[in-house]
């Protein structure tokens, strides 16, 4: 059985090598996939991959494997992966659910914090010599409404920490659960009174077809004057160029982002050296991200919201129980069926 991992960090390689050798036949790759380079041709015959979120695994790229039964999956969302040719090919893929539930919810949270108290721009403009208190002024939390779209396992460890700050909870999500109703006194209710009633918006939703750019020009003009968005779900789930003309014709009052649209393209050494790769939406989007990072009142992290020690020991422990039920004739964490 040959596993390559990609998008692989230092602080992984010890994990991995521990739990790997004598096991299988393996590589630890630190790029990460995608179709802008060819895969070396000693992986062309493995039989598991595992990637992260970094990963673009197009059919461009899963054509180049010859030998591929399974993704293993570090991360919940699966949007960067084509799950049309797996289920064509009988890829399986999985992934590691539940790791991040409290590190993300904690990291909303501070998200939130940050740009409604103004704590970086406090920074900045102390380390600067130039304080203002009344450009400094920001807003308290408690007795405040929230609203949490997509109440799944993180949105749910949100909801109760907002329950904790004394503030009022509102809901927007499918399914419906009663202990958080009951408990945590959230109200479920429809997205545009959501949108109307909120002073606080924190989105924890996966990306499916159906919610794609789900906050547009449309939905920006129904938030409050003083609302402050987060977003540490996926950047498709907001309309980036809607987001940068509500902030910037004070629409709405701020926003928290750990993910963006093209975010790959920041970082990406690929984009970087070779800006002609990008497409015209692409390019777009880019520079639009650029923009956002002028702003005073948003703050932008770099998809590091997962980023704790507790987490990243969690996704790795479940992604090679994973790897060891498939190779024992078992699927674990199926995110298509085939």
């Amino acid at each position: 059985m040959k596993i390559v991992y990609f998008d692989v960090e230092n602080y992984e390689e010890e994990f991995l090598k521990e739990n790997n050798d004598g096991k299988y036949t393996y590589f630890l790759e630190q790029n990460p996939l995608n179709d802008l380079s060819p895969i070396k041709k000693e992986y062309e015959d493995a039989d598991i991959i595992s990637v992260f979120t970094t990963s673009r695994v197009n059919k461009k790229v899963l054509e180049q494997f010859k030998n591929l039964k399974l993704i293993a999956l570090r991360s919940v969302g699966f949007n960067h992966i084509d799950t049309d040719y797996c289920k064509e090919h009988d890829i399986a893929v999985v992934n590691s659910p539940g790791y991040g539930n409290i590190t993300v919810a904690e990291f909303a949270l501070a998200l939130l914090l940050n740009v409604a108290r103004k704590v970086t721009e406090s920074y900045t403009d102390y380390k600067n010599g130039c304080v203002k208190p009344e450009n400094l002024m920001g807003t308290e939390l408690c007795g405040k409404t929230v609203g949490i779209v997509g109440l799944g396992a993180i949105g749910s460890a949100f909801a109760k920490i907002a329950h904790g700050l004394s503030m009022n909870i509102l809901g927007f999500d499918k399914y419906e659960k009663e202990e958080l109703k009951q408990n945590y006194g959230v109200k479920y209710t429809d997205f545009d009174t959501l949108l109307k009633e909120s002073d606080f918006i924190s989105i924890h939703a996966p990306l499916t077809k159906d919610n794609y750019h789900m906050f547009d020009e449309e939905s920006f003009k129904k938030m409050k004057k003083t609302a402050i968005i987060v977003n540490t779900g996926r950047g498709e789930l907001i309309d980036t160029k809607a987001l940068y003309d509500a902030i910037v014709n004070k629409q709405i009052a701020g926003a928290g982002l750990d993910v963006l649209e093209k975010e790959e393209t920041i970082t990406d050494f690929d984009y970087i050296v070779g800006l002609n790769r990008l497409d015209k939406f692409t390019l777009e989007q880019t520079i639009i991200n650029s923009q956002l990072f002028r702003l005073d009142n948003v703050i932008v992290t770099p998809h590091t919201a997962f980023n704790s020690r507790e987490a990243i020991h969690r996704i790795l422990r479940t992604t090679m129980s994973n790897i060891n039920e498939f190779s024992s004739g078992n699927i674990q964490n199926n995110v298509i069926k085939i």
